[in-house]
This record gives structure tokens, C-alpha cells and sequence, in this order.
């Protein structure tokens, strides 16, 4: 069953027949796509394909379509965290390529993609421009997902001054390895982060200096993640309610289910409220990224209390004896770090301080 941002009764942007109201197509090649998503369930490589697909079949945020985009997000997320985390990049990085202009042929036919950004101790990777005008990598990336598997990436690099810059990269030319290490998450465990090393590498660069982190799709970008959250969440949730259904429910498994759909509920409505604003033009700059940390936030407490809950009404039963729930939950209790908990409160906190996006 789909997952839906949008209240029932609410319109979404689209006709009776399914149309956007611009006049582009309609769901129905998306929702197909859907309905076989559930076979790439667990699978990296069928993800991959179905994240191929999608890429050609849905908007990037702030496009118009983005509280649809969010909602096949949390659909995946609801069927699978792995085909959830394998296929949200591979978006996010034709999202951006599509924001910073870059030219139709650096995405070539049947490509699949990630977003490495993230920053480590005692690594750096760097970019420097040759006499010719091209651009060329070099040093360590550290949590590149599926570095191993994917054919291209977004990535970032420091040119100096303290600036970064977006470089889009082959990661199957020469130059580009693995820096080994063991990724021993029983979570995602088929979606592995490793550094990576790049060797005077080519790359072409997307957007200027330091765009990648001032654009406005960031924030949107880590909006989306959030939908991939709190879809794991609700399939948790569907497990519960079809549990309570196998015998009459006591009071306490009423309450646990009461206090799921409350959770769920609140996530649901600051993820379709963000992607109005998005779309509205309502979103960029320090609203942007306080819109993100309030969203974020919110999703991530509620999936924090559903795994709580789940788990005190579920006991031990499901966790040992069923592989897709077992999965679930050690897949969202690793995705879900990727909220930076209280620090990213104190983030948000900070910036209401400093009067930077208050509503």
C-alpha cells in the first residue's frame, strides 16, 4: 500500500485523471514501478535498477511534485530501508545536477548514482584546476555508500580558501579505490559506507564554490531522507496493527498502536506542510535549512518512539524469529543517525537565536 503525504481530500496538484495540473503525465508509470518495488526488497542490485527508473520517472524538490516525490520515498522506505537508502541518492544527485545546470551528457545512459559530502578526521579530499581548464581529484572521501557498486557521484572536494565545491565523478575510471575498513552494522548491512580514495582523478564540476551547501535543494535534500525515515516507521507500525489483529488487543497494545499513530501523524503532517513550502518558494536560505532541522527532527522522534514502542509491544517474538522485521529495525536504527540528535537541536536552536528563518 502506497504511502500518501497528502490528507485524504487534499489536493495534491493534479487532475481527476491523474494528471499534473501543468499538463505533464501522470502517476501511473510511477506507481507501477512501485508495485514491483517490493522485489528489489533487500536486493542492492534490483534497487539500483529501480532507482534508474524512478530517475526518470520523478521530479526533484521544488519542482511542483515534491510532496509526491517525498511520498514514493516514504513508500519505499515502508517496503524496504534498503532499497529506501540505495535509491533517495541516486535522486538527490540528479536533483542537484538538474539545480546547478550541468549538461544532459554527464548523466550517461543506464548510470547510477550517490551523494558523497561528508567530512572526517584526518582525511580531505581536494580539487585543483589544470592549466587546460579541467578539474582533477585527489585524497580521501570517508562514508561513500556503496562506492563499490555505483557507477557515478556527486562529490565534494576543498579548492582552497576554506571553499568547497560539487564535482560530479566516474567512480568505475582509473584513480578511484576503496580504502578498505570493515562495515560491521547488521543494519543496512548491504549498503555499505567506506572511505574511498581518488588519484588524480577527472571531474566536472557542478555549481561554484561552496553551492552545493548554500543552495536552497540541501535542506529539501535532507527533507527526503526524512520521508525514507519515516516510511521504515510505518511499516513498523503495519506490523503492529497486524499483530493486534491475531488475538483480541489488551489495553496496553491500544495504547502502544494509539501512541504509534499519534507519532506518525505529526511526522505525516510536518512532511506534507514542508513540501508545500518547497514547492511555494517558501523554503530557501535560512528558512530552508530551519525548515529542515524542525522536519528532521520531528520525524526522527517519532521514529525513535515507534521503535520504542513496537518493540514493548511486540517483545522478542518478531525480533529472533522474523527476518523482515528483524531487518527493519536494525535498518532504521542505523539510517535514522543520520539525525544528528541533540546536536542538530542545538543547531536549530541556535538559529532561532539568531533570529535566522523564525516562522
Amino acid at each position: 500500500m502506497p504511502v500518501r503525504l497528502t490528507p485524504p481530500g487534499a489536493s495534491d496538484g493534479r487532475a481527476a485523471d491523474g494528471r499534473a495540473a501543468d499538463g505533464t503525465g501522470g502517476r501511473s508509470g510511477v506507481d507501477e514501478l512501485l508495485a514491483q518495488a517490493g522485489g528489489a526488497a533487500g536486493d542492492v542490485e534490483a534497487s539500483l535498477d529501480l532507482a534508474r527508473r524512478l530517475g526518470f520517472a520523478l521530479p526533484g524538490p521544488g519542482e511542483g511534485r515534491t510532496t509526491e516525490l517525498w511520498s514514493v520515498l516514504a513508500t519505499l522506505g515502508a517496503l524496504d530501508l534498503t532499497t529506501a537508502r540505495v535509491v533517495e541518492p541516486h535522486l538527490d544527485a540528479l536533483a542537484i545536477l538538474r539545480q546547478a545546470g550541468v549538461a544532459e551528457g554527464t548523466v550517461p545512459d543506464g548510470s547510477t548514482w550517490g551523494v558523497f559530502a561528508a567530512e572526517g578526521p584526518g582525511v580531505r579530499l581536494s580539487a585543483s584546476r589544470g592549466e587546460d581548464g579541467t578539474w582533477r581529484l585527489g585524497g580521501v572521501k570517508p562514508w561513500c555508500s556503496l562506492a563499490d557498486r555505483l557507477s557515478h557521484a556527486v562529490v565534494t572536494a576543498h579548492t582552497g580558501a576554506g571553499s568547497r565545491r560539487a564535482f560530479a565523478v566516474e567512480l568505475r575510471g582509473p584513480g578511484v579505490s576503496g580504502e578498505g575498513g570493515t562495515w560491521a552494522s547488521r543494519g543496512l548491512r548491504d549498503v555499505s559506507s567506506l572511505a574511498t580514495r581518488y588519484d588524480d582523478v577527472p571531474a566536472v564540476p557542478v555549481g561554484e564554490d561552496d553551492w552545493y551547501l548554500t543552495r536552497p535543494g540541501f535542506a529539501w535534500g535532507g527533507i527526503g531522507v526524512a520521508a525514507c525515515w519515516y516510511g521504515g516507521a510505518v511499516g513498523l507500525a503495519r506490523t503492529m496493527l497486524t499483530a493486534a489483529g491475531t488475538r483480541p488487543p489488551d489495553q496496553v497494545a491500544l495504547m502502544h498502536l494509539g501512541a504509534v499513530d499519534g507519532a506518525l501523524h505529526a511526522a505525516r503532517a510536518s512532511l506534507h506542510e514542508a513540501g508545500g513550502l518547497v514547492d511555494a518558494g517558501a523554503a530557501s536560505g535560512a528558512h530552508g535549512a530551519v525548515l529542515a532541522l524542525r522536519v528532521r527532527g520531528v520525524v526522527a522522534e517519532a521514529v525513535e518512539r515507534v521503535l520504542a514502542h513496537a518493540a514493548h509491544a511486540l517483545g522478542p517474538g518478531p525480533l529472533t524469529g522474523d527476518e523482515e522485521h528483524a531487518r527493519r529495525v536494525a535498518d532504521l536504527q542505523v539510517y535514522v543517525r543520520q539525525h544528528h540528535a541533540e546536536r542538530d537541536q542545538a543547531a536549530l536552536g541556535k538559529a532561532l537565536v539568531d533570529g535566522e528563518g523564525a516562522s
